[in-house]
Parts: C-alpha cells; sequence; structure tokens
C-alpha cells in the first residue's frame, strides 16, 4: 500500500513532466480558407444532376450496357482497387487494437549462483557468500497506454478516413472504367463508319477510274486523267487499311480493359443511329462535394492528415502506461502450484517523457504538418478540376451539336456535288480534276461528319462523369 505521501509526490511529479512536456507541444499548423464554388455553371440553374441518373440507364445500348458489365467483373485496375480497400481495413483494425490493452501469457526461471550483496538486501550474510537462489513466475501479464493526450484515438480516426478514401478510390476509377468503355465502343462505331465511309467512296472512284480509261480508248481522256484517278483510288484504299489497323488496336483497348484476351468486340448500329439523352442537367456545383468521388476522396483525405497531426502534437507529451499482471511465483518449481503463498498479483504504473527524442517528435510533426498543407491543396484542385470538367464539358456537347449540324449539312451538299461533277464531265463540261476534288472533299466531308458525331457522343460521357456519374 502506497502511502498518501507517496500517492501526492508521484501526483506531484507526473503533473510536473506533463506541464513541462505540454510547454513544448507545437502549435497546429494554420490552412487557408477554402476558396467559395460559384453559384451555377454558365448561369445554369438546373434543380437535377445527369450524375444522378445511374449508368445502366444512361447508355441504352444493350452490347455497350454488358461491356461495362464485364469490365467492372473483370478489370484488373478495379480488382487491385478491392484489395487496397482490404489493405485500408486492416490498418484500421490495428489501428483500433493499439487502443486496447495486450494480454500476454509469461513464463520466466531464473536460476544460478550470485554473491548475497547482489540480491539487494534479500539475503543477509558474508557479501563473498556464494548463495544458489531461484526465482520463477508462471501467469499473465497485460499492458495498456492510457490514451490521456488523444494520440491513439487520432491515429485509429486517420486510419478510417483513409479506409473511407480509399472506397471513393474505388468509386472513382469505376466511374473512370465506365467513361473509358463507353468512349472505345463509340471510337470504335466512329471507327466502323469511317470504314464504311471508305469503302463506298472506293466503289465511286473504281466506277469512275472505269469510266475515265473507257474515255481514253475513245480519245476523249488521256493518260494522265487515268493516272490521277487511279492515284486517288490508290490513295482511299490505304486509308481503308489504316481504319482496319485503328479498328484492330481499339478492340484490343477493350479487351484490355474487360481483362480478357483480344477477340472480336460486338457492337450496336452505327454511331449516325445511337442516341443519347437529348436534355442535359448539370445540377449545382456543391452537388459535386457529394457526387464526385476525387472531391470525396480527397476531403477524406484532408481530414485524415489533420487527425495525423493532432497525433503528431500529442506525442510531445508523455505516456502513461499500466501493466497488471496476475499469476504463480515461487523459489522452487516443483512448488510452483501448491502452495497458496504461491498466487501473486499486482500492477505497474509507467511514465515516459519524450526528453530525448525532441527532434525526432519534431522532425514527424513537421513532416505530418507538411502532409497536412500537401493534403489541403490536392483538395482545393481537386473541386477546382471538377468545375472546370463540368464547365468546359457543357461548352463542348453545345458547340459539338452546332458542329455536326454543319457538317451535316456540308456532307450532303458535297454528296451533291460529286453527281453534279460526274454530270458535267460526262458532258464536256468539267475537268477530270474537278471530279477528283469533288469526290476528295466529299470523302473528307463524310468523315468529318462521323467524327463530329463521335465527339459529340465524347463529350455527353466526359460530362456525365465530371459530374460523378457512373459509380453507383
Amino acid at each position: 500500500m502506497f502511502s498518501t505521501t507517496s500517492t501526492y509526490k508521484y501526483l506531484f511529479i507526473f503533473l510536473l513532466l506533463a506541464f513541462t512536456s505540454s510547454c513544448k507541444v507545437a502549435a497546429p499548423p494554420e490552412l487557408p480558407a477554402l476558396a467559395d464554388m460559384p453559384a451555377s455553371f454558365d448561369e445554369r440553374t438546373d434543380s437535377t444532376s445527369l450524375g444522378d441518373i445511374s449508368w445502366k440507364e444512361f447508355f441504352n445500348d444493350p452490347h455497350l450496357v454488358q461491356l461495362i458489365d464485364q469490365a467492372l467483373e473483370n478489370n484488373q485496375d478495379l480488382l487491385m482497387a478491392v484489395q487496397r480497400i482490404e489493405v485500408a481495413r486492416a490498418n484500421y483494425v490495428a489501428a483500433s487494437g493499439r487502443m486496447l490493452p495486450s494480454l500476454d501469457a509469461r513464463f520466466r526461471a531464473r536460476s544460478g549462483n550470485i554473491y548475497n550483496n547482489q540480491l539487494n538486501g534479500t539475503i543477509y550474510g558474508d557479501r563473498n557468500t556464494v548463495t544458489q537462489t531461484q526465482n520463477h513466475f508462471l501467469g499473465l501479464q497485460s499492458t495498456w497506454e492510457v490514451d490521456l493526450w488523444g494520440r491513439l484515438k487520432n491515429q485509429k480516426k486517420a486510419a478510417y478516413l483513409r479506409f473511407m478514401a480509399s472506397e471513393h478510390g474505388q468509386h472513382l476509377l469505376t466511374t473512370t472504367l465506365v467513361a473509358e468503355v463507353a468512349r472505345l465502343y463509340y471510337d470504335l462505331l466512329a471507327l466502323d463508319n469511317e470504314l464504311e465511309t471508305i469503302e463506298r467512296n472506293i466503289e465511286l472512284q473504281e466506277n469512275a477510274l472505269e469510266i475515265i480509261r473507257i474515255q481514253k480508248i475513245g480519245g476523249r481522256a488521256t493518260e494522265l486523267a487515268v493516272q490521277q484517278f487511279h492515284a486517288q483510288l490508290l490513295r482511299t484504299q490505304s486509308r481503308g487499311f489504316e481504319k482496319r489497323q485503328q479498328i484492330v488496336e481499339t478492340e484490343n483497348q477493350l479487351n484490355l480493359l474487360l481483362g480478357r484476351f483480344p477477340q472480336p468486340i460486338a457492337r450496336g448500329e452505327s454511331i449516325l443511329k445511337q442516341h443519347l439523352p437529348e436534355v442535359v442537367e448539370a445540377g449545382v456545383p456543391s452537388d459535386l462535394l457529394l457526387r464526385r468521388p476525387d472531391i470525396r476522396q480527397a476531403e477524406l483525405q484532408l481530414l485524415a492528415a489533420k487527425a495525423n497531426v493532432a497525433s503528431a502534437r500529442a506525442a510531445f507529451l508523455p505516456a502513461f502506461t499500466i501493466t497488471p499482471y496476475a499469476g504463480f511465483h515461487t523459489r522452487h518449481l516443483p512448488s510452483l502450484f501448491n502452495t497458496p503463498q504461491s498466487l501473486v498479483f499486482g500492477f505497474l504504473g509507467g511514465l515516459t517523457a519524450p526528453i530525448f527524442q525532441q527532434r525526432q517528435i519534431r522532425t514527424d510533426f513537421d513532416r505530418t504538418a507538411a502532409l497536412n498543407q500537401e493534403a489541403f491543396h490536392a483538395y482545393q484542385k481537386s473541386i477546382l478540376t471538377g468545375y472546370q470538367e463540368v464547365s468546359t464539358n457543357l461548352q463542348k456537347l453545345e458547340n459539338y451539336r452546332q458542329a455536326y449540324t454543319l457538317r451535316e449539312q456540308e456532307a450532303e451538299v458535297l454528296t451533291n456535288a460529286v453527281s453534279t461533277s460526274n454530270d458535267l464531265f460526262m458532258a464536256g463540261y468539267a475537268s477530270y480534276l474537278e471530279v477528283i476534288t469533288a469526290q476528295g472533299n466529299v470523302l473528307e466531308a463524310e468523315l468529318g461528319k462521323a467524327n463530329a458525331r463521335k465527339e459529340l457522343f465524347m463529350a455527353v460521357i466526359d460530362l456525365y462523369r465530371s459530374l460523378g456519374g457512373g459509380w453507383e
């Protein structure tokens, strides 16, 4: 039993050490204020967001829906993200366990010849007398650090926040994967359309070459005209093989996202006949803070960094541990369980003040403070990036709608120009160069039309992703 005087003495020492250490606690780093988000996107006042729509409802092509399903099930990056979540979960469980007391089974045996004066007064007699001594203990011992300053609590909090952030990281990867599969799918449809256009023009150019050859035989055209038509045909045929190679590469990229070896990709109707939502709502910018996985992940990482700073500040303060024990103690091992006097129990208290570890603790605090600043700027950047992407894609969508309309008109006009140039050439009112130019122009116009249609789809997909859609 401790006397009252001893209790006050130890309490005074504890308070003195705590006060001395607390005077050296570093001040928490000050973070700048977050910039206020605008109230709307380009003065739009939509009450709902396109990002609220499930990807299964957003994409209406059954072939694309099936491809996305396969990607979400087999994509290797997504499977790795699942394992990263498990790692974060294990870190959280480990941090939670550090707050609980440990319990160890201990067996200690000591036997040997020692001098009496080495027994700290436990044996009396001549100091030069050698005594045979034994000391055995078998029992349980527990160690518990009393978290007076919240160091362990903040470590647990940081681990939990990072676990939650890892889940949002998976959501971010899911959103990106859905958008990338859709992007490659519509790119594939656009390449199919371009190849069909090239093959159709090859057929027209073959007919034109046959006609010019007949006219040469009849003396109405020269060998130069035949060579020009033939060169145009060869160039167009070459472009056809280039498109076929692009189709193969795109199919292989899509198969890689699906987690499978290269194989043909089943696809739906032409990109010119595909439909995406005509009405696009962006919602309000503040919705991004809840919907976009990258912003939510950055926010949780910032909160985790703040918890780490609080834990690093608590490291400046003394740590108090309690070590209770219970078991059997004896000087003769055979009688360990035979006598009631062998049963012992009690507890030890320990106070550790970081006197000579100040530099290490200060370095760790500076590191966590710098990481906290970095997490803050990463969070701010994610908000700015999200707003910029939505604003850009809204304008991109509107511009490509107008561009596609004009490309359609251009292709229609130039298609009629090909027929007109052929009629004029047959009647002798146009040269073969005008026919070649007309055929080349209509090919470029139709390819431009397909590309504008593809970019229109890409704009809608990017807007859907930037609004936080695709991960639910």
